[in-house]
């Protein structure tokens, strides 16, 4: 090679800067031949040595683009100091710190302080739990470490994705994540599917010939593979190019990074804090004014206003919400299932709708080839002999069934497979033909194509079959006989798989879809899967949590509904791929509704199923692990897969199962809801407390010829409020709470908080008439305000308790002894400070003795009367 050729490439493997030095460098390796493009990048066809491979990764960094980057510290702590909340909380004391007002701007700040730090403090614990547990289900690529002891035969080793290199040597098969934006070196009927850089969901093949790609696209280009992309079927061996974010998919990453993804989720939490910053917009002006207009003091009136909007945020929430999320997603681990997205949690605990295929969800997973027939269904080996043929020398991914006809390994050695059988090309399956075809040279030097795939679509390419020696035109007659024997042998639980041959004649070179016509159908291979034991409990039990299971299967009716009936699932409808296509998306989403098996469905008509349903709308999961699954879970509100599913279907997923159970999927619907029920506690605990304050501040403000509460009052009435509910997230929920699906309703909130905060207001009024009329608190602002602080501080932290269950509190429900105690830590903090050295500063006075035993008759009222309203409004609109 040329010096100057090899400066040029080596300039731009620097570490690209952008997208075009990146697609410069893509295309000068691409010009060149396998061996000059290696050399290009100081590689060899043997792979980088474990020393250059540290060296590269110093220089290079790991393999990882935007969105799997996690913030560093910094970075955290600024996310949480710029939510809308602690935003407002921030001015508010900067204004009373630009007012001389030093106190209460250190009780703001520290309030603040409160609520980054332990939400920082448990997501970061999270995080770095969520990443060990990761670990377990790391994504690896097959890459080549020549000097390494632990590489196999060909020197290949198993290495995470993020330690791939340029320069690397890397294997390629199928189900396959593609590691890196890389160029091919050797490929044997190579598909990818592109569809995460392109929107093609049909695989491109791809070769290994050097390519001038000039004024070409080089997603089109036949020699570069991408980052994002998968293989669909084949292998091939490649070298790295690109990694991180100089990848095309690095490039896009960083886009969705940067632009974000809103969930129903954030959107309902943002929702509720903008509408409680619009009441704070609208309530802190009018009390200012109201107290500047009666006290003559407008300095003081605006230190109160400024502690007024203290008192309405509900500052604790993004904490509330990172602690509930935090302990959901560890408390998920525990019981076998990683979460890779915190907000999935809660996704889970909403969703209603759970679509899944058949195959190890419902059954056992475990396939076992029972028969071998001709058509006439009597045993035969050489249908067999044809079926192992096929899955033995094809290079796509080895499903189940493949697995099975393999189990024969006694045919290996009487049919000589490597010896005696050459492969001259394959026809990959795929979702639209549904059938795979090999071509291959027998020892007696004839040309062969063996096509195994679904009964009908096979039988559709045939037009002669095989009874016993001889070979008859496949007419109506036979067709009928032939559906009879496939039918019986699906109700009786059979996965039935068609087998033809046809002789290619002199025809050596590759095959195409255009060849697979005139076959002759030799026979059938027969499977059983029985029906997983587990799995018509765990049906009805998420059918008592309102989750409606619907089955999206590639396989036909008749077995669907065989072990439909053998799990206890109800049919309530059936639609199949073919009648899918008929369809327009409005018509799916109706028919949807009613039906509950989808038959002989493709990886696009499932996605498009998930978004029909959606639509009504629906909160939907889908369990997969197939190659056929990615576009199902990306469109799902919460994707699940397994550990041992592909790569492309763990990289698609929100959730991640350490074993195939519809029984771990119970448990994490509880949990989900749990999180909800304790986040949602939060928010009508606020809302409706932080109203009944105002609406006693308000109608205070307006006939006292004094503040009703000095602002660093307010100040700490708020932080000790927040303190008591810090331990939210450790809260028990009602069952009643898990029964049944949850979403974010902002409507029932404000009527929840218009129904029980007027309450809290009935007692402070009681209370400013106990202070002015029986202690004679009028000439005493100091007194009043002390009476009003330690009654507002004890009833906000006793309607935490009433409004933390449905149920009668302290007599049928009882809260967490982390939430009691928080709780009695608040209210003997309260009721300390007025005899406490702080006293003085807080501007409080000793309270009357005959003051405890009244305001304790007024707690046991406001339980009373709370109690009743909230079973009121469960009774008028819902738990």
């Amino acid at each position: 090679m040329q010096r100057s050729q090899r400066a040029s490439i080596n300039a731009h493997a620097a570490r690209p800067a952008d997208l075009a030095a990146a697609s410069a460098r893509l295309r000068e390796i691409a010009r060149l031949d396998p061996d000059r493009a290696c050399e290009a990048l100081e590689s060899s066809r043997d792979g980088l040595t474990q020393a250059q491979a540290k060296t590269r990764l110093d220089a290079y960094g790991p393999n990882v683009v935007a969105r799997n980057r996690p913030p560093g510290i910094g970075a955290e702590l600024w996310a949480r100091a710029r939510d809308p909340l602690n935003g407002l909380l921030l001015v508010l004391a900067s204004a009373a710190w630009i007012l001389s007002d030093v106190r209460s701007a250190a009780v703001i700040a520290a309030m603040v302080a409160l609520s980054i730090g332990l939400g920082f403090v448990q997501e970061h614990r999270a995080s770095s739990a969520a990443a060990k547990l990761a670990a377990m289900v790391r994504i690896q690529a097959s890459v080549k470490r020549r000097d390494s002891a632990s590489a196999d035969a060909d020197g290949f080793i198993a290495a995470p994705i993020e330690e791939i290199l340029p320069g690397d040597i890397v294997r390629l098969s199928a189900g396959d994540m593609i590691p890196a934006d890389l160029r091919l070196l050797e490929a044997n009927d190579l598909f990818v599917t592109q569809a995460a850089l392109t929107g093609e969901s049909m695989p491109q093949e791809k070769a290994a010939h050097a390519a001038d790609t000039a004024g070409e696209d080089l997603l089109d280009s036949k020699v570069l593979c991408f980052m994002g992309s998968s293989v669909a079927s084949g292998y091939a061996t490649g070298l790295v190019v690109n990694t991180g974010q100089a990848t095309r998919f690095g490039q896009l990453a960083t886009d969705i990074a940067t632009a974000g993804v809103v969930t129903s989720f954030e959107r309902g939490l943002r929702r509720f804090a903008g509408l409680m910053i619009r009441f704070i917009a609208v309530m802190a002006p009018l009390v200012f004014v109201i107290n500047g207009v009666t006290k003559h003091d407008w300095v003081q009136a605006l230190f109160f206003a400024v502690a007024v909007a203290v008192g309405l945020a509900p500052e604790m929430l993004p904490m509330i919400v990172t602690m509930n999320l935090s302990q959901g997603a560890v408390a998920m681990a525990r019981k076998r299932a990683i979460v890779k997205r915190l907000n999935a949690i809660q996704n889970l605990g909403a969703m209603d709708v759970l679509c899944t295929d058949k195959t190890g969800t419902l059954t056992q997973d475990k396939v076992v080839l029972k028969l071998h027939l001709d058509v006439a269904g009597a045993a035969d080996d050489e249908v067999l002999t044809y079926a192992y043929l096929n899955s033995r020398r094809q290079s796509g991914l080895k499903n189940l069934l493949d697995l099975a006809i393999q189990e024969h390994v006694e045919l290996e050695d009487r049919l000589s497979i490597d010896a005696g059988y050459a492969k001259i090309d394959e026809i990959p399956f795929d979702f639209a033909r549904r059938r795979l075809s090999v071509a291959l040279r027998t020892p007696a030097g004839a040309n062969l194509l063996i096509c195994k795939g679904a009964v009908e679509e096979v039988m559709a390419i045939c037009v002669t079959c095989r009874a016993g020696k001889e070979i008859a035109p496949l007419d109506a007659a036979r067709i009928a006989a032939i559906n009879a024997l496939t039918a019986r042998l699906n109700g009786d639980g059979f996965r039935v798989v068609a087998v033809a041959t046809k002789d290619l004649g002199a025809q050596t070179a590759k095959i195409g879809v255009t060849d697979e016509v005139g076959l002759t159908l030799q026979g059938f291979v027969a499977f059983l899967d029985p029906p997983k034991e587990t799995a018509a409990g765990a049906l009805a039990a998420l059918a008592a949590a309102g989750v409606r299971v619907k089955v999206l299967t590639g396989d036909n009716e008749i077995v669907t509904r065989k072990t439909c009936k053998d799990v206890g699932l109800a049919i309530e409808g059936v639609v199949s791929g073919r009648e899918l296509d008929a369809m327009s998306d409005q018509d799916i989403a109706i028919a949807a509704e009613g039906a509950n098996v989808f038959v002989k469905v493709t990886p696009s008509q499932k996605a498009r199923i998930i978004a029909a349903i959606q639509s009504h709308p629906h909160v939907v999961g889908f369990l997969g692990d197939g190659i056929n699954d990615a576009p199902a879970l990306k469109r799902a509100d919460v994707g699940i897969s397994v550990d041992d599913a592909v790569a492309i279907a763990k990289e698609s997923a929100d959730i991640i199962l350490l074993e195939k159970s519809l029984s771990i999927l119970i448990e994490g619907v509880s949990e989900g809801r749990r999180v909800f029920a304790n986040i949602i506690k939060y928010v009508q605990m606020s809302a409706s407390s932080n109203f009944g304050n105002m609406l006693s501040v308000v109608g205070a403000s307006c006939f006292l010829p004094f503040l009703p509460m000095a602002p660093l009052q307010v100040i700490t009435n708020n932080l000790l409020y927040d303190l008591s509910q810090t331990t939210i997230p450790t809260d028990r929920v009602d069952a009643e709470a898990l029964a049944q699906p949850h979403t974010w309703d902002i409507a029932r909130t404000m009527r929840f908080m218009l129904c029980v905060g007027p309450i809290s207001s009935i007692f402070d009024v009681a209370t400013f008439v106990l202070m002015l009329v029986v202690f004679d608190a009028g000439s005493s602002p100091a007194l009043f305000q002390t009476g009003w602080f330690v009654e507002s501080v004890l009833t906000q932290t006793l309607v935490i308790h009433v409004l933390r269950t449905s149920k009668r509190p302290f007599v049928d429900s009882w809260a967490s002894g982390p939430v009691i105690l928080s709780s009695l830590a608040a209210c003997g903090i309260a009721i300390a400070l007025p005899y406490s050295p702080a006293a003085p500063a807080l501007g409080f006075l000793p309270l009357p003795t005959l003051y405890w035993p009244i305001i304790a008759g007024f707690m046991a009222g406001y339980t009373v009367l709370a109690t009743l309203a909230k079973t009121w409004f469960i009774r008028r609109w819902g738990t």
